[in-house]
């Protein structure tokens, strides 16, 4: 493998924060989950980040609360290190258009660069393309920003069936779309994330990985043929970083999960690595 390099003035474009005496998270449960059940503030992730060599971050959010998006835009509005957010609001209000006119004049609300909602918890695999949604997804575009998927494998054939039905909205892949990395699963979801990847309109994140892998015993080459499938799907202009912080802390550092990424990319030319770890979020979310 080739030599791996530092690469400067990295953006984490997919993290978390969260406090839990403002509101619990709920989908914090159990003892394995436990070392995630306290606050994680932005003064946390600092140091980790400025050490890491990350100057810009996406944050992302984690609850389907609308309070959630107005505290996030505030937050990146005091913020050097949080250039844009990534919030919800409900894609199948007939009102939809205009609570994104209202989250883009709230304080921050220039940082808002996309709308995610949990799709991994919806029971339909075909949720995203219900007409309510449909029409959500195109305000979404119409308010030029991006819709993050938060997808599991078996959801991946309605996501692409939604790029292809919305094709003026940009489509941000988080987590490769959650593959069965602890089973050494690649199929089906290596066929459909590629015909994800077919459409134009579609992104993926670097992300998550650590997490469906075998928390305790994972290595870099057990992310290698996943990380090495979108890379070769997607390529290096629609291919971004993020780091998953701090969900990634059950099963790795913020330090060894970009040290994972950096070597994960080693074989790509100076050029195409800024891509993934800086270009494409600079690009795609407007940052």
């Amino acid at each position: 493998m080739a030599a791996v390099t530092a690469v400067e003035g990295i953006v984490d474009a997919h993290h978390h924060l969260w406090d839990l005496s403002v509101r619990d998270q709920a989908w914090i449960t159990g003892e394995r989950l436990a070392p995630l059940r306290r606050d994680f503030s932005l003064a946390d992730l600092e140091p980790e980040a400025k050490a890491a060599g990350v100057t810009a971050t996406v944050l992302v959010q984690t609850v389907t609360v609308a309070a959630e998006t107005p505290e996030f835009l505030a937050l990146a509005a005091g913020s050097d290190l949080v250039a844009g957010v990534v919030g919800w609001t409900d894609l199948t209000d007939p009102a939809v258009a205009d609570r994104l006119a209202a989250l883009r004049e709230l304080p921050g609300g220039e940082r808002l660069v996309g709308i995610r909602h949990q799709v991994q918890g919806e029971p339909d695999p075909r949720w995203l393309l219900r007409p309510d949604v449909l029409r959500g997804l195109r305000a979404v575009a119409d308010a030029g920003l991006v819709y993050d998927l938060v997808v599991l494998p078996h959801q991946l054939p309605a996501a692409t069936r939604a790029a292809s039905l919305v094709p003026e909205l940009v489509f941000v892949l988080d987590h490769l779309g959650k593959p069965l990395v602890a089973e050494g699963a690649t199929q089906p979801w290596g066929e459909d994330v590629r015909s994800l990847a077919a459409r134009p309109n579609t992104v993926c994140k670097l992300s998550g990985m650590v997490t469906e892998a075998d928390w305790d015993t994972w290595t870099t080459a057990d992310l290698a043929p996943y990380a090495a499938t979108v890379l070769d799907a997607f390529g290096p202009g629609r291919l971004m970083f993020g780091s998953d912080w701090p969900v990634c802390r059950l099963a790795a550092s913020y330090a060894e999960v970009v040290d994972t990424a950096r070597v994960l990319t080693g074989e790509l030319a100076e050029a195409e690595r800024r891509e993934v770890f800086s270009g494409t979020a600079r690009r795609v979310y407007g940052l």
